[in-house]
């Protein structure tokens, strides 16, 4: 089960970053980025993380409400211990990484920046968010001080 859940949160996500790359942006593709991408990860993650909680799939091995509490690394790697808890935490970063990459493609389109300039940006924040994140950041100051626009 859990590797099957695996495989289709990781083609949702694949699907979003695509038509978010590939596609024009016309408010259908960014919709359905945000809509069949980010929210269905979003669902995706809350169902798991009620099954699990609840014991009803995957019991997080005696971590439960205990090791939640336990914010030492001990206490996140106990967690982690499961398949579905695996699962759970990558569907959170596929979601949230999509999230920022919508941000940023519509920051970019907004500040007049090409695709072919966003492109990196956006596979960076694919591949290791936080990292194409702080590009971005980087990037788009000096056009938003310029513009006087800091939203």
């Amino acid at each position: 089960m859990w590797p099957a859940i695996f495989g289709a949160t990781n083609l949702i996500a694949l699907a979003a970053w695509a038509v978010l790359l590939l596609l024009p942006r016309r408010p259908l593709a960014m919709a359905s980025v945000l809509y069949l991408g980010v929210a269905l990860l979003c669902l995706v993650y809350t169902v798991l993380l009620v099954l699990l909680v609840a014991g009803v799939a995957d019991p997080l091995h005696d971590a439960g409400a205990a090791a939640s509490a336990d914010l030492s690394l001990a206490g996140i790697r106990a967690l982690f211990r499961s398949d579905g808890a695996i699962v759970l935490g990558w569907t959170h970063y596929l979601a949230f990484d999509l999230f920022v990459g919508l941000w940023i493609a519509r920051d970019a389109d907004a500040k007049g920046f090409s695709r072919v300039a966003q492109a990196p940006v956006l596979l960076a924040t694919f591949l290791v968010g936080p990292l194409g994140l702080l590009i971005w950041l980087a990037i788009r100051e000096r056009r938003a001080r310029a513009s006087g626009r800091w939203e």
